[in-house]
């Protein structure tokens, strides 16, 4: 959980008029509204909007290892005078994005999952491979009639490609100001297979395996089927696609499109590079993070902001980058739990006054021995309409007021819920050093793999429940197969 990220800046003015550019892959000449200068400028302040939402992992060695491997990469690209930048995301989506310019960003959550460097080289040069044959440019342009700013169309695409199409939903709608579905769409088919050809151009180039790009989209496979498997036990749908496939569509037939391209490169090429990937993972963070807090089992902890909280048994925990969501066992309630912004008012009392609430009650508790107001009552939101709202503000640790705000489908799902709310509230406390010990995040390490195989690794593993269908998703192992004994495999501590 952070603190709410401010809204994305996209006023732009829309650009005058369009120029035409010599494509540097197919080299046609095409339409465009951005030639390479505003092509690098709208990179470089999307870059910056994407820097607001993610933070970079910190972790010089990591970072320094992406950046190397991907400048190799980009100079055997056709586009090899762009300033490149090559950046890890503190962020547990598998996922890897590019923007106009030369901005390539891949997620510590993606990097967990692969198995060497030439797999990661491959995701790093199918995103070179949009930039380099102008995807970005070409998509802004597509937007651009739609009415859509060149800057706006930018930080779009970003989005479409961090968070798949359906996370751009509400974004979608702000900015295309009712223009049809059509225009705001991720990579066509096309550009797609156009990417996967030169991310297998881009590896062999470099003296990788092309071979590589089909095994990191059986990764990415094995992650649905991993989903939808652990959502079938638990008795929920399968959750639609979301992270690096939504944006980057995989089917058969992009399957054998991938292995068509590989076969046009005959050679001998060098190692996968493993055992210098698996050295540079060791001691990455897996899942949640420092920064973000920690769930465990029912329970979270926020190192930074101070913070613990505990929920009813049954009841779920989803920690996002805006909030905590703790939902009932029948998902139509719960208590989202994030830090007032500032401008709501210094104090609890403060805040409560400032929401001007018709027909309101309150009542002064105290929280794990922290000062707070509950309140319930009827507030009006922007268009001047009623609407009910109860939750509970505290003061917390370091001057920051929390908000436990009590969400339901209906008045009658909140009644329901309401005494799992009070009881998950009652829990709210400033970090115990027992709290302190239990938050620290988990890191990716490295071991032999035992006789015992993944079932043993599981009895030594922090990750609980499912630990077996997870160390083997870790090590491309899902749902069946088995490294030899002695092999290096990448384990949870």
């Amino acid at each position: 959980m952070r603190n709410p990220l401010l809204p994305i800046a996209l006023a732009a003015a829309l650009l005058g008029g369009c120029a035409t550019v010599t494509n540097p892959v197919t080299g046609q000449r095409e339409l465009t509204v951005m030639d390479e200068r505003s092509e690098i400028e709208a990179g470089r302040k999307a870059h910056q909007e994407v820097l607001k939402e993610y933070r970079v992992y910190d972790n010089p060695r990591l970072q320094a290892y992406v950046d190397t491997l991907g400048r190799v990469l980009a100079m055997g690209s056709q586009r090899s005078q762009l300033d490149w930048h090559f950046t890890v995301l503190d962020s547990t989506e598998v996922n890897a994005f590019a923007l106009p310019g030369g901005y390539v960003y891949v997620t510590r959550g993606l990097m967990a999952y692969l198995e060497n460097e030439a797999e990661l080289a491959g995701v790093i040069g199918h995103e070179i491979g949009h930039v380099t044959a102008r995807h970005g440019a070409q998509r802004a342009t597509r937007q651009q009639t739609a009415g859509i700013g060149v800057i706006a169309a930018t930080i779009l695409g970003a989005v479409l490609e961090a968070r798949g199409a359906s996370g751009a939903t509400d974004l979608a709608s702000t900015l295309s100001q009712g223009v049809a579905a059509g225009y705001i769409a991720s990579y066509s088919r096309e550009q797609e297979s156009q990417a996967d050809q030169l991310g297998a151009e881009y590896l062999a180039s470099s003296n990788y395996d092309p071979k590589s790009m089909i095994e990191i989209i059986d990764v990415l496979k094995s992650q649905e089927q991993f989903a939808a498997d652990a959502a079938r036990a638990a008795g929920r749908p399968a959750p639609a696609g979301g992270g690096w496939l939504a944006s980057h569509p995989s089917n058969d037939k992009r399957l054998q499109d991938i292995a068509r391209y590989a076969t046009r490169f005959k050679g001998k090429y060098g190692d996968d590079g493993r055992a210098r990937y698996l050295q540079v993972m060791d001691g990455v963070t897996f899942g949640d993070s420092r920064e973000d807090g920690v769930v465990r089992g029912q329970n979270f902890y926020h190192e930074p902001l101070g913070i613990a909280l505990t929920a009813p048994a049954g009841w779920s925990l989803r920690n996002a980058s805006d909030a905590l969501y703790l939902t009932n066992a029948a998902g139509d309630a719960g208590l989202i739990v994030y830090v007032a912004p500032a401008k709501a008012g210094a104090t609890p009392e403060e805040i409560v006054r400032n929401l001007k609430l018709e027909q309101g009650r309150s009542e002064r508790l105290t929280l794990g021995g922290m000062p707070a107001i509950h309140f319930a009552g009827t507030a009006r939101d922007q268009q001047g309409r009623r609407q009910a709202v109860e939750a509970t503000v505290v003061a917390g640790p370091g001057g920051r007021n929390f908000m436990l705000f009590y969400g339901a489908r209906d008045a009658q799902a909140l009644q329901r819920a309401r005494a799992g709310m009070r009881e998950a509230e009652a829990t709210f406390r400033p970090l115990t050093a027992a709290d302190r010990a239990t938050a620290r995040p988990w890191v990716l390490k490295t071991a032999p793999f035992p006789r015992g195989g993944f079932a043993e690794l599981a009895r030594r593993s922090p990750l609980g429940a499912g630990a077996e269908a997870q160390l083997r998703l870790l090590n491309g192992a899902y749902p069946r197969g088995e490294p030899a004994v002695g092999q290096p495999v990448k384990i949870v501590e």
